[in-house]
């Protein structure tokens, strides 16, 4: 799992979603606890404000109060926090508080995806007779 420290710059997390080919960072001091998230659009609504924003340090365009979800809450509630809070990233954690990972908006489409093609195939084969 990728973290940024608080007191990286702006500049080093930008390096950093391009070699993960990712679009957010949890902040965290101990690659352990949640600090904050930061995104390329936090990044991008950052510059547009200080063009000299990339060697400031991550806290300055984090958001630190995260939205979580626990390892064994449901894709559904899932989906209805990022829907509900626009949000495209969260971060997982365990009952202890623990980093656990991050989803994104699109690892909850393509999960989605994936279940309704397996309903399509179930009544597809049901139709046909071979279910």
């Amino acid at each position: 799992m990728v973290t940024i420290r608080p007191d990286d710059t702006v500049r080093e997390l930008v390096a950093a979603l391009a070699e993960h080919n990712v679009g957010a960072l949890v902040v965290s001091a101990d690659g352990r606890t949640v600090a904050g998230i930061v995104s390329e659009r936090d990044v991008a609504r950052g510059l547009h404000a200080d063009p000299h924003l990339l060697d400031a340090p991550v806290e300055r365009i984090m958001t630190a109060d995260v939205h979580t979800r626990v390892l064994h809450d449901s894709i559904e509630d899932l989906m209805v926090l990022m829907t509900e809070r626009r949000i495209r990233h969260v971060p997982v954690v365990s009952d202890h508080g623990a980093l656990a990972g991050i989803v994104s908006i699109g690892d909850v489409v393509k999960n989605r995806i994936g279940q309704l093609e397996f309903e399509k195939r179930q009544l597809e084969g049901y139709i046909s007779g071979t279910a």
